[in-house]
């Protein structure tokens, strides 16, 4: 009897092992990426699927851009994706081979195999280290999301410049509310941040 299991939503073995190293958040952020990425037709998540689900999950990640229109924005061109400017990457894998992808840590092997892209393995990989870091056992939204704006050539790279966003300011955002979470705020610095 055939598997009528559609290719890239096999179960994926490794899956437990990378969502214990995320917060229950991100956890479901990977969760909304694989399933977009399934719907889509694609064989593989990439960075813009990561970064669509983490706008649509994550209110912390929503609240360090400068303002809910550029978050709408964003959505806007994510939306888009299958019948906009996302048709190019139909069928093609994203490597911008800007970030090279760590093949060094044995501990962040947990997603290689599980169809993701290699600007995807490295954003994720950022994420995990981000938060070592840190002394935090579970990476957060807000670390992927610098792992994401780490590779100037990844597709959510170019979907926020697309929708006018200066990577540069969310950087400093994202670091400033990383900051206070470390001092040990109650969440991330939000869009009221004195940063950027």
């Amino acid at each position: 009897m055939q598997s009528r299991t559609p290719p890239g939503a096999e179960p994926d073995p490794t899956r437990a092992g990378l969502d214990s190293r995320l917060s229950a958040e991100l956890a479901s952020v990977v969760a909304g990426a694989r399933r977009r990425a399934v719907r889509d037709g694609d064989r593989q998540i990439d960075t813009a699927h990561l970064l669509h689900s983490l706008l649509e999950t994550d209110p912390e990640v929503r609240a360090v851009f400068e303002n809910g229109a550029q978050v709408v924005r964003l959505l806007g061109y994510l939306v888009q994706r299958s019948i906009g400017y996302g048709l190019q990457w139909q069928g093609t894998v994203e490597d911008s081979g800007a970030v090279p992808v760590v093949a060094a840590h044995k501990d962040h092997k947990d997603h290689k195999e599980a169809g993701w892209s290699p600007a995807a393995v490295s954003a994720m990989d950022v994420a995990l280290e981000r938060a070592e870091v840190r002394g935090d056992p579970r990476a957060l939204g807000m670390d992927l999301l610098a792992g994401l704006t780490a590779d100037p050539e990844c597709r959510a790279v170019e979907v926020l410049g697309r929708a006018g966003v200066d990577v540069e300011v969310l950087l400093r955002r994202v670091e400033a509310g990383c900051r206070q979470y470390a001092a040990g705020g109650h969440g991330f610095a939000g869009g009221h941040s004195s940063a950027g």
